[in-house]
């Protein structure tokens, strides 16, 4: 690195906020008998300072406690509000705003797809019902149950068909009970 770089870097600590700044200063810098003194009154006044400003917050927040509580308001009612005041806060950002359109018209075009996938699947299944195996296999049905269920009115739902037909074969196959000394 030549020398015009260096200039652009600090090398010297950048004091934080709240940090010591006596710290900072470098042992090298001699100052004047006078001017230590200067320095630790300013010390002595600006650590007064502190002291008094500390009181009248610890004073402020007691009275505000005092009048919370003459107010009836409760830390469970403080963070609702907090809470409310807070999401008020989050809806009114741009960032909110735009994240709640862009789900708004997403949902739109997931209902609109699933519409259309309703749609495909009806077309389908009314091809389905329309196909020729699906009329031989209708016909076959309608001669079983025709067969089968003579005494019951015409109609009735496919599974009402299959379980006649499913009872008519069952006891076609079931041998008579002999009759005992009992039932005569």
């Amino acid at each position: 690195m030549d020398r015009g770089e260096q200039g652009l870097l600090r090398t010297d600590p950048v004091p934080e906020e709240g940090e010591d700044v006596a710290a900072t200063i470098s042992t090298t810098e001699t100052l004047s008998e006078e001017e230590r003194e200067e320095l630790r009154r300013e010390l002595a006044k600006v650590e007064e300072e502190i002291q008094t400003l500390s009181q009248v917050l610890a004073a402020k927040e007691k009275h505000l406690a005092e009048i919370k509580r003459k107010l009836g308001i409760s830390s469970l009612q403080e963070l609702k509000q907090n809470i409310a005041k807070g999401w008020q806060d989050v809806t009114a950002t741009s960032a909110y705003k735009k994240t709640s359109e862009t789900l708004s018209q997403a949902g739109q075009k997931a209902s609109a797809a699933f519409s259309s996938v309703g749609s495909v699947i009806t077309k389908k299944l009314e091809d389905v019902k329309n196909s020729p195996t699906f009329k031989s296999f209708e016909e076959k049905v309608e001669n079983l149950k025709s067969k089968v269920g003579a005494t019951k009115p015409a109609g009735g739902d496919f599974g009402e068909v299959l379980n006649s037909a499913a009872n008519a074969s069952a006891t076609a196959t079931e041998p008579l009970p002999e009759p005992t000394q009992e039932s005569l």
